[in-house]
């Protein structure tokens, strides 16, 4: 893994917690909460994504923000049904 690469996970992870976190009213984590929220949504994301074919959004940034905030509401849902 290249420090280019490592920066991009980091960029998309903390973009898509702070996304993730706005639409799920009240699951703001702070700045490292929401990053690992967004890296970990990332994982499920992607996995959803290709698990259910979908087609590939717009341009690569976009396409991997959009792909990780899925993944970061999923955990959150799932994460508010534990607490519960």
């Amino acid at each position: 893994m290249s420090g280019e690469s490592l920066v991009v996970i980091l960029i998309v992870g903390l973009i898509a917690g702070w996304l993730a976190g706005k639409i799920m009213r009240g699951s703001g984590f702070g700045i490292i909460g929401d990053l690992i929220v967004g890296i970990i949504g990332a994982f499920i994301g992607t996995w959803l994504w290709g698990a259910l074919h979908l087609p590939t959004i717009a341009n690569f940034w976009i396409n991997a923000i959009v792909i990780a905030t899925v993944g970061a509401i999923i955990l959150l849902f799932i994460l508010r049904l534990i607490r519960r």
